[in-house]
């Protein structure tokens, strides 16, 4: 306990969209537990409002914000309002994400738009209102959620590819934000995430979790707190000198394959 001492986190993407605990909710849960002080930022306040009554619940120490983070105004208030709150920023952790099905000849241009401005537009704009904070703090945490989609072509689907050129982006401007501050003391990391149990996800039902368990190398389902448990260890300081990292949380999906017979 205490791992983030003294550090204020802005979790975009907060609040789990369904029941269950997603990565956003998981991560904000585990910051606090490890006693940052959290910044719960969804579109839905009412959502972030629930999990401030959580975390709080268990001693902890969050604010609710609502915000569009893909427009520019709202990521600037975002950041504005955690310096306002608590006095600085010292983490950001990218977690708005959505999907779209499509492959290149199918996909709508309107949701390809909407993905892009979503899960990579959005990141670049809470970086730009976080960072002039983080450097006037000495430093900072960047860490971006991308997938496992991001890394690899995927077959036997009916196409993302807009949700892939979004992740494997993420993971691009991962490595630019690291090279650009490192200098600066602000360090960018990014999640790989694998078929985790999410609300993203629930729509699979038990017979799509257990083709997705079966797929990991692992055998074993992950879920958020997997992917929280990570992005503590980004967060803190004890990760100090790590960064420009693609750290897959996925059972060994990207690093073992079956041998061929």
């Amino acid at each position: 306990m205490g791992r983030l001492s003294n550090k204020v986190a802005i979790v975009t993407g907060a609040a789990s969209r369904g029941e269950g605990v997603g990565n956003g909710a998981a991560t904000a849960i585990l910051f606090a537990r490890e006693a940052a002080k959290v910044v719960l930022v969804n579109r839905d306040l009412g959502r972030a409002q629930a999990l401030e009554a959580q975390i709080r619940s268990e001693g902890g120490d969050a604010a609710a914000f609502a915000a569009d983070v893909t427009r520019p105004d709202a990521a600037e208030a975002m950041a504005a309002f955690a310096v306002e709150r608590y006095g600085r920023v010292d983490i950001l952790h990218n977690n708005v994400g959505i999907g779209s099905p499509g492959t290149a000849e199918t996909v709508d241009l309107d949701a390809w738009n909407q993905v892009f401005e979503t899960n990579l537009t959005a990141a670049l704009l809470c970086c730009r209102a976080c960072i002039p904070r983080m450097r006037a703090g000495g430093g900072g945490s960047i860490i971006n959620v991308s997938s496992t989609a991001g890394a690899i072509g995927l077959r036997g689907s009916t196409g993302a590819v807009a949700y892939v050129a979004t992740k494997a982006g993420l993971q691009g401007m991962t490595l630019s934000l690291a090279a650009d501050f490192a200098a600066e003391g602000i360090r960018a990391n990014c999640l790989i995430v694998g078929t985790v149990a999410t609300p993203m996800v629930a729509h699979l039902g038990e017979a799509g979790r257990e083709r997705r368990r079966l797929a990991v190398p692992l055998r074993t389902e992950g879920t958020g707190w997997d992917v929280a448990w990570a992005a503590v260890y980004l967060a803190s300081d004890e990760a100090r000198w790590v960064t420009g990292v693609m750290l897959p949380i996925d059972g060994g999906f990207l690093a073992i394959r079956a041998w061929p017979r």
